[in-house]
């Protein structure tokens, strides 16, 4: 997947840059452990604490706090914020809860938002995944990176 992703954004002089909150880096990991990928990976911030997400990535904290650090609305902040920082051509992003605490009703483990900023889109989404913290973080990247490829696919 990486290697179609590679080849479209290089075909295009298009950058990709990552924010990460529940995947703590394993998106990134998962992108830069292809050879190549300096051709369009800028970078990823993984803003886990909610002043990461506020300081670096701009994410309004009033949004937080009305919002959720889990929500669709956190998600595309964050994402935007990547773009903004980076200069990246699209900017993906993840936040959630991976387990095994933390979930709520509303929100329980499993709850993943995800967003995707680029040249006219902005989209986002919430899934909710099964299984244990690693199986949940792996779902994520796996689905974040379905959601970038379908994306330049459709662009």
């Amino acid at each position: 997947m990486i290697e179609k992703i590679q080849k479209i954004l290089t075909s295009k002089a298009q950058t990709l840059s990552c924010a990460e909150s529940c995947t703590g880096g394993m998106l990134s990991a998962e992108i830069v452990s292809h050879p190549g990928v300096s051709s369009f990976y800028l970078g990823s911030v993984v803003a886990y604490a909610n002043s990461i997400k506020e300081d670096i990535l701009q994410v309004p904290p009033q949004m937080i706090k009305t919002e959720g650090a889990v929500s669709r609305a956190v998600a595309l902040a964050m994402a935007a914020g990547a773009k903004k920082i980076t200069g990246s051509t699209w900017a993906l992003s993840t936040t959630g809860i991976a387990g095994p605490g933390g979930g709520t009703k509303d929100k329980p483990v499993g709850t993943i938002c995800f967003a995707l900023v680029g040249p006219g889109i902005e989209f986002s989404e919430q899934k909710l995944f099964s299984g244990d913290r690693n199986q949940i973080q792996e779902a994520t990247v796996k689905h974040a990176l379905n959601i970038l490829i379908n994306n330049l696919k459709g662009e």
